[in-house]
């Protein structure tokens, strides 16, 4: 006897109810409950449930001390880009799943598909399209003027068509471009929905573990600019990589936000050509335009295991309004209004009466508190109208009290510093380092213990 029920699930949080409300119960969000059929067989269930008690009963236990497994090398595929490899941790490895989402049109399927082609000289690659039919990738491909290669292409969106060709062609990757496209057909609800996307990743996952099978796929959006489905997919996966870039720019930034084997936060940085991405060599001439104008101070992020040279602009000027404007452009609005506050307080400038503008050079997001004595530097350059010395680089965490906390990696930011010819670099003098990095830095190495000290420096020089 087949007992049919519905749920209600909500496509923000994946939560559950069996009464429909305007809002969620459990992540707060209006109007995203869905209402979705179940068909349930009870003597199936029942069975299922007796059959598992007697097998449990006689089946061994498998685990086993950690210290007696064998250590087996992992052998990484190359996805083509060295870049990409970066963000990845050295490579694909075989059996993972990797999450690649970013804005509409921002070039996440270009990329999957270079890589793809790249891939295919080595390696057995299925590029599995259910947006797009064969023949509007085969154009996309022209138009990328990639080389001729084994390539295997299937325009589908059944969940079980799918799984039937990774197991017939059994490939070494696999690239779905994108989940929410793909359809269970045992689920009433529409594509796109919690319970697809759910499914869909979990059945890829476990043929993905089971065939060894690197799996990338490419998930969208929401206007939030948070990858769209449940939380469970980001769980689900191995590794979340998010494509950003400034559609005013041609740079594109890939970045990982979670990796299992390798290092999150990691930069890749690409350029978007008429022939498709290509890798940046030196990704610091992207953020570095060595202007020299009163408001402009260098600093250097980390991020990953990357140090990236940067620019950041300010300007100061009086307000007509009772409130003056907070402006910011890569950096968080709420940093910039606390570093406004310590200038105010322990350098005595009145910059409650001035609207404050502040950017970051080629469109690049900053949220390091490693940057925030460039920032206050560039502030106070602006305002009294004073150029900063050339070739000069500041680093430092502001505290509240006005004083400079040490910043991390910093040997590795004094050797990038160095090898694009900065001479002088302004650091917290409680900063903690070892010697190998004031011998890589060829320069003057300026300690300051607070931001008076550091903008007086600066500003004399």
């Amino acid at each position: 006897m087949v007992r049919s029920a519905s749920v209600f699930v909500c496509q923000s949080c994946g939560a559950q109810t069996n009464q429909f409300f305007g809002r969620c119960s459990s992540c707060g969000s209006w109007n995203t409950l869905v209402e979705q059929k179940l068909s349930l067989s009870k003597e199936r269930n029942k069975r299922r449930s007796i059959e598992g008690i007697a097998s449990s009963a006689l089946t061994p236990l498998r685990a086993e001390s950690i210290s007696a497994l064998a250590t087996k090398p992992i052998k990484r595929l190359s996805s083509g880009y060295r870049e990409f490899d970066r963000v990845l941790g050295g490579g694909l490895v075989p059996g993972s799943l990797v999450l690649v989402g970013g804005d509409p049109g921002i070039g996440k399927s270009t990329l999957l598909l270079q890589s793809a082609s790249l891939m295919a000289g080595q390696q057995s690659v299925l590029y599995v399209t259910a947006e797009e039919s064969a023949q509007q990738v085969k154009l996309r491909w022209q138009r990328l003027q990639i080389t001729e290669n084994d390539l295997q292409i299937l325009a589908e969106t059944d969940l079980d068509l799918v799984l039937q060709e990774i197991e017939l062609i059994k490939p070494d990757v696999v690239i779905i471009d994108s989940i929410q496209a793909l359809n269970d057909e045992n689920l009433t609800s529409a594509s796109g929905s919690v319970a697809q996307v759910r499914e869909c990743a979990s059945a890829l996952q476990r043929l993905a573990k089971k065939q060894n099978v690197a799996l990338l796929l490419v998930g969208h959006v929401t206007k939030e600019g948070i990858l769209a489905g449940p939380k469970v997919l980001e769980h689900l996966v191995d590794a979340v990589l998010t494509f950003e870039g400034d559609r005013f720019a041609n740079h594109r930034v890939l970045r990982a936000i979670k990796n299992r084997f390798g290092a999150t936060f990691e930069l890749g940085i690409f350029e978007m050509q008429g022939s498709g991405l290509i890798e940046v060599e030196n990704p610091s001439e992207l953020f570095l335009g060595r202007d020299s104008a009163a408001g402009v101070a260098t600093i250097v992020t980390y991020e990953g295991t990357r140090s990236l040279v940067v620019e950041l602009q300010a300007l100061v000027s009086g307000t007509s309004y009772a409130s003056p404007r907070r402006t910011a452009t890569g950096i968080e609005t709420n940093r910039l209004h606390q570093i406004l506050a310590v200038l105010e307080k322990h350098l005595g400038l009145p910059l409650s009466r001035f609207d404050c503008y502040l950017a970051v050079a080629g469109g690049l997001d900053i949220d390091e508190p490693a940057a925030d004595l460039g920032i206050a530097a560039a502030i106070v350059s602006s305002f009294k109208e004073i150029k900063l010395p050339k070739a000069t680089i500041f680093l430092g965490e502001l505290g509240l009290g006005g004083q400079l906390r040490q910043v991390g990696q910093l040997s590795q930011r004094l050797n990038e510093a160095h090898r694009l010819g900065f001479k002088r670099a302004v650091v917290p003098k409680v900063n903690i380092m070892d010697s190998t990095g004031y011998m890589e830095f060829d320069g003057d190495l300026i300690k300051a213990s607070s931001l008076a000290e550091a903008v007086g420096i600066a500003l004399d020089s």
